[in-house]
């Protein structure tokens, strides 16, 4: 049983490390492909705002799975 929740403990950390490095300070993913960042208002949309969102439930996850190995 520790076992398994060390394993997804770790995919799940490598998961949220992608997902913040994916994530661009104020340039948005229309940077990635080639839009101006003129724009001063910043709304994530699409892909960026489902991103922004898996980002704080694995971040949560995460957090969940570090107790429950603690108490293993």
């Amino acid at each position: 049983m520790a076992k398994l929740i060390d394993i997804i403990t770790a995919i799940t950390g490598i998961s949220l490390i992608i997902l913040v490095l994916l994530q661009q300070r104020g340039e948005g993913w229309g940077a990635l492909f080639g839009a101006s960042g003129q724009d001063t208002f910043f709304q994530r949309r699409g892909l960026e705002k489902w991103v922004y969102q898996l980002t704080w439930i694995l971040a949560g996850v995460f957090i969940v799975l570090s107790i429950i190995r603690l108490m293993v």
